[in-house]
């Protein structure tokens, strides 16, 4: 776990990607809202695998494999 000694920024990364996110979504600027989205998710993964906690972890990647999605979809 390289990254262990940032989680904590990581953490504050995510909150402040969650804010904007939700700003994005309140001012409706699709697709913002996905590709603000996916890092936050990913930062949440990483986390949830830090501390081994299975559930935040696959409704992370569950999300994140949605959000993939949705950014291909729009790009193709």
């Amino acid at each position: 776990m390289r990254f262990a000694k940032y989680e904590q920024q990581l953490k504050w990364l995510a909150l402040f990607l969650g804010i904007l996110s939700t700003i994005a979504i309140i001012n409706d600027l699709y697709p913002y809202t996905m590709f603000i989205g996916l890092p936050f998710c990913l930062i949440w993964v990483y986390c949830a695998w830090l501390h081994t906690e299975k559930q935040l972890k696959w409704i992370n990647i569950i999300f994140s494999g949605l959000y993939t999605y949705g950014i291909a979809n729009y790009y193709f």
